[in-house]
């Protein structure tokens, strides 16, 4: 089961695979803390030929979702198709010069007494033909070429961040100074990321932490067109909408400020564990609707890709990395229609990797040279451990009892030599509650209830019987 962590409302991948979202969509009041960049909005295009799609392909996305949708008012037309009422006005017109669109020749009150519109015969016959060739319909692409000077407007590594975005985004999160030294470099220039140490140490958590520290919005397409395919790139499981936004069906004139091909989001962050695989990194072909689904890394465009528990895949650590090293080094990336032709799109992601090994263990030099920063995450000392357990114990409702830390720092953490991690206080005090709930008293800390919570923390060694 495919357990990919995105950031975004619940739901499945449409190929099947399992999304698991671990927060919900904000509304769009921006935090008033975080590195807001100027990203500048695409503009909506003037005319068909700002467009710049071939117009058969216009007009057949005009008549297939005209049939899909049973629209027949040129407001919710325009508003399928994501693109001003004029155009929508000169795409119906062609339509009707080809005979496959006529006026219905009553007024739509729902569109302030507009004419409304229908296929014809030949309008249905058309639209069929269409649909079989290839099932898209709804939003007008846009254009890979145009889609990528929009890239370059939002680009990750436009964003600055200073140590108290990032040392407030972090959270309730005991971090030392250090780390934070290194890992605001790092995220500021938009490169690749190695985190590597003990698990339970908070890898995954600091990644989280990078991606509230973004906080900004950028522009993500619908779908993109090359070479006469659609590739859709807009998913709600992925990509967090910041607004909503709906033009006045009465007025031809379009009141939004920006091209509604595009929806406006949080930067995306898409984390996978153990389950990713070089196929999922490749273009998602539907060979029933005959469309195409952009892989993970495209969606996560202008945001965070994550690649957690990195040595846990069934491909080698290196063989993942080696298929990042051109996109790592030249911003670009390279995928393949199933017609086998390849071609090259845009890659801004901050790509991070996180590992338990140590990297000599799963990279040879060549792969290490290309990622550019590498970031030990090691287990907190004394002193944090415990500032980490007060802060969990306050937030859990638990008083911290005296005797039962003596107990747990002289007798129990000397076992496993005091090495200490960050998620043994969540673990101790989750244990402890649940104890407490079975055996009918109220929630506290005893050198008893440590004993039996660190019980679980830990396999004991011993002969098994059989």
């Amino acid at each position: 089961m495919i357990k990919a962590r995105v950031f975004g409302p619940p739901g499945r991948m449409r190929d099947g695979r399992f999304i698991h979202c671990e927060t919900g969509c904000e509304s769009d009041q921006m935090n008033m803390h975080s590195p807001e960049t100027m990203v500048q909005p695409p503009t909506p295009p003037r005319d068909l030929s700002e467009m710049r799609l071939p117009m058969v392909m216009m007009r057949d996305i005009l008549i297939k979702t005209m049939f899909r949708k049973s629209l027949t008012a040129l407001s919710d037309l325009a508003e399928a198709l994501c693109v001003p009422q004029h155009i929508t006005q000169e795409l119906l017109d062609i339509a009707r010069q080809n005979r496959l669109v006529e006026a219905t020749g009553s007024l739509n009150a729902s569109a302030g007494g507009m004419p409304g519109f229908q296929l014809s015969e030949a309008g249905k016959a058309r639209a069929l033909d269409a649909l079989a060739q290839s099932e898209y319909y709804g939003a007008m692409p846009v254009p890979l070429d145009v889609y990528r000077e929009q890239v370059a407007r939002q680009s990750i590594r436009n964003i600055q961040i200073t140590r108290e975005d990032l040392t407030r985004a972090m959270g309730d999160l005991v971090l030392p100074p250090s780390l934070l030294s290194n890992l605001g470099p790092a995220v500021s220039s938009g490169r690749s990321i190695l985190m590597y140490g003990p698990p339970g140490n908070g890898k995954s958590s600091i990644s989280n932490g990078i991606r509230d520290a973004l906080g900004d919005r950028i522009y993500v397409p619908r779908a993109v067109e090359y070479a006469g395919q659609v590739i859709t790139v807009y998913d709600p499981v992925v990509h967090c909408a910041a607004e909503t936004e709906r033009d006045d069906p009465g007025s031809l004139r379009r009141k939004r400020g920006f091209d509604t091909r595009y929806v406006r989001c949080q930067r995306p962050t898409v984390i996978t564990g153990g389950e990713l695989s070089l196929d999922m990194l490749d273009l998602v072909y539907n060979p029933t609707a005959r469309t195409y689904q952009a892989p993970l890394q495209f969606k996560s465009m202008g945001g965070i890709f994550i690649v957690d528990d990195l040595g846990r895949q069934a491909e080698p650590p290196q063989t993942l990395v080696n298929r990042w090293i051109v996109p790592l080094e030249e911003s670009k990336d390279i995928l393949a229609l199933q017609s086998g032709e390849k071609f090259e799109v845009p890659f801004d992601t901050l790509v991070i990797f996180s590992t338990n090994f140590h990297p000599n263990e799963i990279f040879d030099q060549a792969a290490l040279r290309r990622i550019f920063y590498k970031i030990r995450i090691d287990g907190p000392d004394q002193q944090d451990f415990l500032k980490i357990l007060a802060l969990v114990a306050r937030k859990k409702g638990i008083t911290l009892n005296e005797d039962a830390l003596v107990h747990l720092l002289h007798e129990k953490y000397p076992q496993i030599d005091n090495v200490y991690a960050n998620y043994q206080p969540v673990f101790l005090i989750d244990q402890m509650i649940a104890i407490c709930n079975f055996e009918g008293i109220p929630h506290q800390m005893t050198p008893d209830l440590i004993d039996r919570a660190w019980d679980n923390m830990f396999v004991r060694e011993g002969a098994v019987v059989r």
